[in-house]
């Protein structure tokens, strides 16, 4: 029992040191602006639906940059997953693509803003599909374009960097095994190399996921953003209010650790063969 207590708290111990170390180095700091309380700071947590300086509630602000983070992030696997299984599978392609890629791995996702305002400007689907103005309208003109590409930039790379790995690292005996017992390539592409390429493959979608949370930032302080926990962050900062700079921080903290928890609940289930192997 005992064990089993101190199991449980010893988690809490660091967070619970740091907490205090906050709120009394605010207090004794005695400047909002320089550190905000920590109970200001959880004031503002505990009304996520009450309006932030004139910017919507935080809770409608999270949904927004939720929204972006998957429009971009789902388009960067859509794309990354087929073309690093074909790299991965195919010797010619890899030779084909893999050097042309790699000079674009190293550039930094915020390298591309300016070009990216130059094309897409404030361009979002709403405009490309000509809505009329309505909730539908909003929503969609919300996801803009040059925003989108920064995101997708960021997951890309490392979902297509895994799945290129994970079909490269299937063991070659297990496809001559099933060469021998008479199976057709498309059989060993189905039951062999794409389930032998998935633990990979999902890792780097995870890390991709991270990576896609971490340019929301940078991609809500381009031309054109009026919402979203990013702006939101800025504006706060303009107007002096570390607190809800604070909040918003930790607002893409806890979405991308639930994100995370919720891709490690699906790839526990999804890989249930690997524990048995």
């Amino acid at each position: 029992m005992t064990k089993r207590l101190l199991s449980l708290l010893l988690p809490l111990v660091v967070p619970a040191l740091f907490l205090w170390g906050w709120q009394t180095a605010a207090e004794r700091a005695a400047n909002d602006i320089i550190l905000p309380r920590l109970t200001d700071v959880l004031a503002v947590l505990a009304h996520p639906l009450e309006p932030l300086i004139g910017m919507g509630s935080l809770l409608a602000n999270v949904g927004i940059s939720l929204a972006r983070v998957l429009f971009g992030y789902l388009a960067a696997v859509a794309l990354a997953i087929p073309l690093g299984i074909l790299m991965g599978y195919f010797a010619p392609a890899h030779r084909l693509l893999n050097n042309f890629l790699a000079l674009f791995r190293p550039i930094p996702p915020l390298a591309w803003t300016p070009l990216m305002l130059a094309w897409f400007g404030i361009a979002s689907p709403a405009s490309l599909l000509d809505l009329e103005i309505g909730p539908t309208y909003i929503f969609l003109n919300n996801l803009k374009f040059s925003m989108a590409f920064i995101i997708f930039i960021g997951g890309f790379f490392p979902v297509l960097t895994s799945s290129i790995q994970g079909v490269r690292g299937v063991r070659r005996v297990l496809v001559e095994s099933s060469l021998v017992l008479g199976a057709s390539r498309l059989d060993i592409f189905r039951k062999v190399v794409l389930p032998g390429a998935s633990p990979s493959i999902l890792t780097g979608m995870r890390i991709g996921l991270g990576v896609a949370w971490m340019c929301l930032v940078s991609a809500e302080m381009l031309p054109g953003s009026l919402s979203g926990v990013g702006y939101l962050i800025t504006h706060a900062y303009t107007v002096a209010r570390t607190d809800i700079v604070i909040t918003g921080m930790i607002s893409i903290g806890v979405m991308g650790a639930l994100m995370d928890q919720a891709f490690r609940l699906c790839e526990r289930r999804m890989l249930f063969w690997r524990g048995r192997s």
